[in-house]
């Protein structure tokens, strides 16, 4: 294409005439860095948002530490509960008057010839007497 076709009627201040592809070149000059300035904060506030709040940003991150805490405590407590226990059912296997206890106590059995009195809880019998006055 000739230039003469690509004239644009405006001119320049020394009153030269300028093309079209001169006219976007300069354009495109003057609005690239604001433009781009725009772009960047743009992307850089979007990834921020995302690194924050998205599915794998750090409020997520933050209640999963929380909830790994809470189930860490949750194990150790079990396992204790674990140790106690098997202390227990050796201590059962192991002596015939801890098995005879447990029997008395929990399962209210009795030898021959023995009466069983169930007494009430302290605390049953403290919260149904009225305090002296």
């Amino acid at each position: 294409m000739p230039e003469e076709n690509l004239q644009v009627k405006m001119k320049t201040p020394a009153g030269k005439p300028i093309s079209l592809r001169t006219w976007a070149h300069d354009c495109a000059q003057r609005l690239w860095r604001p433009a781009g300035t725009v772009v960047v904060i743009l992307l850089t506030l979007l990834v921020t948002w995302h690194v924050i709040y998205g599915k794998h940003g750090l409020s997520v991150w933050q209640q999963k530490r929380a909830e790994d805490r809470d189930l860490q405590q949750e194990i150790k407590d079990l396992q204790q509960e674990n140790t106690q226990m098997r202390q227990q059912i050796d201590h059962l296997k192991s002596d015939p008057d801890a098995i005879e206890r447990e029997a008395r106590e929990k399962l209210h059995y009795a030898k021959p010839g023995e009466v069983i009195v169930t007494l009430p809880d302290s605390s049953t019998t403290q919260q149904q007497t009225p305090p002296a006055r």
